[in-house]
């Protein structure tokens, strides 16, 4: 049986009436319309302390004057669905235990069941009313659903073109978009589907070794070739070789690749004989190869070679309608794994999720649901607090800004100086990648990093 849980409401009383919170038999409710009268009560005889306001300087303000009062129970505020995301980090980092997104035009308890999920040790009282009598597989298998944006429409329809055909396709793309994925679908979706399909990543191997990785060698080829190895166009026989970052082939690499392309046959290295290959190639970069062929770093001849059907798959920022499915869909198969299905997000985190520009793309989207996964118990409702705080908002930076730094100018700089760093660790130190990454110049960079003494 369902405990009572005992709350203080301090704001709007039309919200009780009107969401049904004041008759809700799990709660016993306490109104007061100012924060001031708060003070007269004592604070730890409430499981939490509700915030109503229709504007979000005076809830931040409520949060500060409340928090400031010992064993204070958990802060729950209450913010309209029109609040931009801004307002989520204001009342976090002012101390809020959880945010709850009330859309004011919507009918029904729908605040009320926000409310009764995120109090801690809730064990979902709605989800009889709310959900009628579906199964929890049948939930699951709902939530899972991912209904693409348009652009993702426009995607599916020519992966199945490409699928049909025989061309070579070259997938443009940021990192993380999932260009991969689409490979896969095109060889599943292809006459194909029952031979190889065989991966490489052409960056992570440095030429002399890519070589043998591509094409293969014989035994006696170079030092420590003891045995004959296939390549990998030899693995994918048949089937589908797909070559991941392509642009970082060698001039020399580009000139071998082409003529395979061409001839369809490969020479393993310390081989006298070439050898006849049946691969279809699909190509993957992250850069645009015109750009690169415009530059000089990238042979014309083999862009037109491997660009006979080219499909650009759009970032996660330009199809923001994916966000939540996709999120929702990592939630169930993440959940299953990790024994904690029943987890979901709430109002607040899908919005805070939604409003993120993901420079990482899917691939940082799957990894956050993980994270998130993996602080949250078993059946819990995962808010905004199980978030990384780059998704809540500049909250980390700012907290690393010196204490008595009151100048713009400075605070501005220290906040720089964070977000350069942290693009540097996450490309290994490498200045010119970390310059592409943040959109200057290397010298820019360079001279940022001398201003601001960065190392």
């Amino acid at each position: 049986m369902q405990s009572i849980r005992s709350l203080l409401w301090i704001g709007r009383s039309e919200n009780l009436a009107r969401t049904g919170i004041s008759e809700a038999p799990e709660l016993d409710i306490t109104w007061l319309s100012t924060t001031e009268e708060a003070f007269a009560l004592p604070a730890n005889s409430y499981d939490g302390i509700v915030l109503d306001e229709k504007e979000v300087e005076p809830l931040v303000a409520s949060v500060y004057q409340l928090l400031r009062r010992p064993h204070c129970p958990p802060i729950f505020a209450v913010l309209p669905s029109s609040s931009p995301p801004d307002a989520m980090a204001k009342l976090l980092n002012a101390g809020a235990r959880e945010i709850l997104i009330h859309d004011e035009n919507a009918a029904g308890p729908r605040l009320l069941e926000e409310l009764l999920n995120r109090l801690p040790g809730s064990t979902h009282p709605l989800e009889s009313t709310s959900h009628g009598s579906a199964s929890k597989s049948e939930r699951l298998s709902k939530s899972a659903q991912i209904t693409p944006s348009e652009a993702m429409q426009e995607l599916e329809k020519l992966i199945t073109r490409a699928a049909n055909a025989m061309a070579t396709v070259l997938l443009q793309g940021e990192t993380g978009t999932g260009k991969e994925v689409a490979a896969r679908k095109i060889h599943q979706a292809g006459p194909r589907h029952d031979k190889p399909f065989i991966a490489l990543n052409c960056a992570a191997f440095p030429e002399s070794l890519l070589e043998s990785e591509l094409f293969g060698h014989r035994r006696g080829a170079f030092t420590g070739a003891d045995r004959d190895k296939p390549g990998h166009f030899a693995m994918a026989q048949g089937g589908t070789l797909f070559l991941d970052e392509v642009a970082e082939m060698s001039p020399a690499l580009q000139a071998k690749l082409l003529r395979v392309l061409q001839e369809k046959e490969i020479l393993p290295v310390g081989a006298s004989r070439p050898q006849s290959i049946d691969a279809r190639v699909i190509a993957a970069t992250n850069e645009s190869l015109a750009d690169r062929v415009t530059q000089g770093e990238f042979r014309q001849d083999l862009y037109y070679r491997l660009a006979v059907f080219p499909i650009d798959i759009p970032p996660l920022r330009k199809r923001t309608a994916d966000i939540v499915p996709l999120a929702n869909h990592f939630l169930q198969s993440y959940g299953t794994r990790e024994h904690k299905e029943e987890c979901r997000f709430s109002k607040a985190a899908a919005r805070l999720l939604q409003s993120y520009r993901w420079p990482g793309n899917v691939r940082e989207l799957e990894n956050e649901i993980q994270r998130a996964l993996t602080l949250a118990e078993p059946g819990e409702i995962i808010g905004p607090r199980l978030l990384s705080s780059r998704i809540v908002g500049l909250l980390e930076p700012v907290r690393h800004i010196p204490p008595g730094q009151e100048t713009l100018r400075d605070n501005l700089e220290s906040i720089e100086a964070w977000l350069i760093r942290r693009a540097l660790s996450h490309q290994g130190g490498r200045k010119a990648a970390t310059a592409r990454k943040l959109g200057i110049t290397r010298e820019g960079l360079y001279k940022k990093m001398k201003r601001l003494g960065v190392e």
